[in-house]
């Protein structure tokens, strides 16, 4: 028999079998709290160079983005304990119903938000890109760990 070059990638334990809920959860949450930093952040300088309403359409973006996570949390939570034959932390009509409202109240603050703002969409568009750039931030972070 001939010997094969073994894989060192195949024989080490891939970190991504080893990412528990727990871990997801904390990942959720770093995000968030960067989410909430980079918008404060954004909205400062946003609000320095191009006026206060842009900075606050800006913060209106990231509080958007930053419930967005929260809701996402908290269907994650309640899906992962699904799967694991758990009881819920939440019904299952409460976590449809706050999904739900969150969707329609941050599309109708979207929505007042562009009309005060005569349709100049820059400070929220940057705003709720915040919780893509905080996630993507976590998921490079998890990969290089």
């Amino acid at each position: 028999m001939t010997d094969f070059p073994t894989n060192p990638e195949m024989t080490e334990a891939n970190p991504f079998l080893n990412f528990t809920d727990a871990d997801l959860k904390a990942a959720l949450r770093r995000a968030m709290r960067s989410c909430v930093a980079m918008g404060f952040i954004l909205s400062g300088i946003l609000a320095f160079v191009m006026g206060w309403r842009i900075g606050a359409h800006t913060l209106i973006g990231a509080l958007i983005s930053l419930t967005s996570l929260y809701e996402w949390e908290q269907l994650i939570a309640y899906v992962n304990a699904r799967l694991d034959h758990q009881k819920p932390p939440r019904s299952t009509a409460r976590v449809a119903a706050m999904f739900l409202v969150h969707l329609i109240f941050a599309a109708m603050i979207i929505y007042v938000t562009l009309k005060l703002s005569s349709g100049i969409p820059y400070g929220l568009v940057a705003g709720l890109g915040l919780g893509i750039v905080a996630l993507t931030i976590e998921a490079v972070r998890l990969i290089r760990s």
